[in-house]
């Protein structure tokens, strides 16, 4: 029988240092004290390696092990926090004692006990270390193969850039309601970036993919072939891209990726913290019509294998399957425990934090929106005039009032129901509710990205997942460079 995620981290975490879990009870009793609602211990390790190639040479190769445990005392809306990169008997107790400023005398706290709500869940990704599983010559020669493979492929390919990373996570969590919890997290990511020349005009393509599984899974099926061959790809369409139309229009956003202005445009604004503090654009809006009919927008941070997954979350609680708006209606918010109390509902399983050194707080895992009916090719069919997107850049968003701008990597004109030129310099402009009251039609062609998402909250950053299916938006403004 394999060793369950709890003895590994405990030993990973607690034995070099001499500690066992029966231990943590001096540092709770440093750490509690009459006014504390609540306390936690977040014990982390972590063990990361990245590879770049430029051109067919190396340009970096790095190793990195960090750990280190976070403590918290809550009281009320008041949080004390402190952290060490030690992990022993001294450093627990002098952070317990930072953290509880805000209190004074020691209480007593619950027993701890394995978190039984998460042990019958089968687990969603394996507890292994990619790093171990491949050595270096054979990371080095994949990257190698994906540069030879895209300069034979087309004259105009003038640089290449591919980067291989790893990374395990193993963390401990003791809480002072006597929940214990471990986990151990493997995520491996590919990208690849090309740049093409032709008659004077460079243009560059993008691909990438990973998820929480091995260097094994991550290297077979041909998957490493065709995303280098994706972002030649999407290189060679940009050579031929126009200016961008500007003006308000219908807009189709491809499946997958495209999601990714959901996550900002919507998803940020669903976090409990922005919610109970009234700073958000749906704070105080359940059970309100927020969206067309027909949306239905879900967090699940139980698909296996996936980025933004997590078998629990960084506060011990199990993840699930959280619907944001179900059918047009505001239905709810993506929780941490304490977010959770001070509102009167029970945590979602969203607590969620960078490392040790960082405060936990409500974030998305995999966020996407259901499949509805109807045909993609229809919703092109139906568009006189108007802009097709299937891949996007940055963006940026307010979460106060919901308004957002974001950049598409490819995107083509409609015209007369069919797509023709490829544009570049394409703008989305709106507001987050307002576009989802514009959505008109929802294609039956739901995917989810192919594990490449980072989510930015307050200085911090975690891996998360989007998706979505097609979706025909009415009145959609476009920024571009032909008028």
């Amino acid at each position: 029988m394999s060793e369950s995620p709890i003895a590994l981290a405990e030993r990973r975490l607690l034995t070099p240092a001499g500690l066992d879990v029966r231990q943590l009870d001096s540092t709770f009793s440093a750490l509690l004290g009459p006014g504390v609602d609540f306390g936690d211990l977040y014990f982390q390790h972590s063990r990361r390696e990245s590879w770049s190639m430029e051109d067919g040479i190396v340009k970096d190769g790095a190793h990195a092990i960090e750990q280190g445990v976070g403590v918290r005392a809550i009281a009320g809306e008041k949080t004390g926090f402190a952290y060490s990169d030690d992990i022993d008997a001294a450093a627990l107790l002098a952070a317990a004692g930072s953290a509880r400023a805000i209190s004074r005398d020691g209480r007593a706290h619950a027993p701890l006990q394995v978190n039984a709500r998460g042990r019958d869940r089968a687990r969603l990704y394996p507890a292994l270390d990619p790093i171990e599983g491949l050595d270096s010559a054979a990371k080095v020669g994949a990257l190698r193969d994906l540069d030879r493979l895209l300069r034979a492929a087309d004259p105009r390919v003038k640089q290449v850039m591919v980067s291989l990373s790893g990374v395990v996570d193993t963390v401990l969590v003791a809480r002072s309601d006597g929940v214990l919890a471990g986990d151990v997290r493997p995520l491996v990511r590919l990208n690849v970036q090309v740049i093409v020349e032709q008659d004077g005009r460079r243009e560059s393509g993008y691909a990438g993919y990973g998820g929480r599984h091995g260097y094994d899974v991550l290297l077979a099926d041909g998957k490493p072939e065709h995303f280098a061959r994706e972002a030649l790809r999407q290189a060679l369409v940009n050579l031929d891209a126009v200016d961008a139309p500007a003006g308000v229009m219908p807009v189709v956003l491809g499946a997958g990726w495209p999601g990714v202005l959901l996550h900002e445009a919507v998803g940020h604004g669903l976090e409990g913290d922005f919610n109970r503090k009234g700073t958000s654009t749906y704070a105080g809006r359940l059970g309100e019509q927020v969206a067309a009919k027909g949306v239905t927008i879900v967090d699940d941070g139980t698909l296996a294998g996936r980025r933004g997954s997590l078998d629990v979350d960084d506060e011990g609680t199990p993840t699930g399957c959280t619907t944001l708006i179900e059918d047009g209606v505001l239905a709810g918010y993506m929780q941490d425990t304490h977010n959770a109390r001070l509102m009167g509902v029970a945590p979602t399983g969203n607590g969620r934090r960078e490392s040790f050194a960082h405060l936990v707080m409500p974030r998305m895992t995999n966020t996407y929106m259901l499949a509805g009916q109807d045909d993609p090719e229809d919703m092109i069919r139906s568009v006189k005039k108007g802009l097709y997107a299937v891949n996007f850049g940055g963006g940026q968003v307010d979460i106060t009032s919901g308004k957002y701008v974001f950049s598409a990597t490819e995107a083509y004109l409609i015209e007369d129901g069919r797509i023709t030129a490829p544009v570049k310099g394409a703008t989305l402009i709106g507001n987050g509710p307002e576009t989802m009251r514009k959505v008109a039609r929802i294609g039956h062609d739901l995917a989810l990205d192919d594990g490449v998402g980072v989510c930015g909250k307050d200085g911090q950053s975690v891996p998360v997942g989007v998706g979505q299916p097609s979706l025909l938006i009415d009145g959609l403004t476009v920024g571009g460079t032909q008028a």
